[in-house]
C-alpha cells in the first residue's frame, strides 16, 4: 500500500523528533493544520511546501511523491541528446550559505575546457570547481551517463554539484 503525503509528513516529523505543535510553529499555522495534514483530511498550502521540505530534511518530489529522485541516471545510446542539447548546471554552495547556480550549454563548457579557459572566469571562485576534472564529466556524459555527475566538498565547507541535462 503507498504511503499517503499524511503518512509522510507524520512519518518525516517523527523521523525529526519534532511534536505537531513544533512543526506548526516552525510553518506559522496550527497544530490542527498539521494534524488535519497527518490525518489526511487537507493538505499543506501549495506556498508551504518548499518550507515543509526543507524542515523535513527531504526534496519536495519526495514529500509529495514518496519517491526519491535518482541523482544519476544511464541513457541508452537511442535515447541520448546531442551535447549541442545538453545544460550543464554547476551550483555552488558556500559556507556561509551564499547560493550560486550557473547554466550553460555543455558545448559551450566542452570548449571552455579544451582552450584552457579558468572556469573562475565564469562567477565559480570556490576552491573546490578548481579541482573538478570537467574532461572526466564530458566522458560521462559521452556514455550516457545524466543527472548528478559530481559534488565536492572543500576544507573550507564550499560545496561544488555538477548536473548535466
Amino acid at each position: 500500500m503507498k504511503k499517503t503525503l499524511g503518512h509522510r509528513i507524520s512519518s518525516l516529523r517523527k523521523e525529526k523528533s519534532l511534536t505537531q505543535e513544533e512543526l506548526s510553529e516552525l510553518l506559522g499555522v496550527s497544530a490542527q493544520a498539521v494534524s488535519k495534514w497527518e490525518n489526511d483530511a487537507a493538505c499543506p498550502d501549495i506556498m508551504l511546501l518548499p518550507k515543509l521540505a526543507k524542515i523535513l530534511g527531504v526534496t519536495t518530489d519526495l514529500l509529495l511523491s514518496g519517491e526519491k529522485e535518482q541523482d544519476t541516471v544511464f541513457v541508452p545510446q537511442a535515447e541520448r541528446k546531442s551535447m549541442e542539447k545538453m545544460m550543464l548546471r554547476v551550483r555552488v554552495i558556500s559556507s556561509d550559505g551564499h547560493k550560486v547556480n550557473i547554466n550553460l550549454p555543455a558545448a559551450l563548457v566542452k570548449v571552455i575546457v579544451e582552450n584552457g579557459i579558468s572556469i573562475g572566469n565564469f562567477g565559480i571562485e570556490a576552491d573546490a570547481a578548481q579541482k573538478i576534472d570537467f574532461e572526466k564529466i564530458f566522458n560521462l556524459i559521452e556514455q550516457g551517463v545524466m543527472g548528478k555527475l559530481v559534488e565536492v566538498e572543500s576544507s573550507d565547507g564550499d560545496t561544488v554539484e555538477v548536473f548535466v541535462e
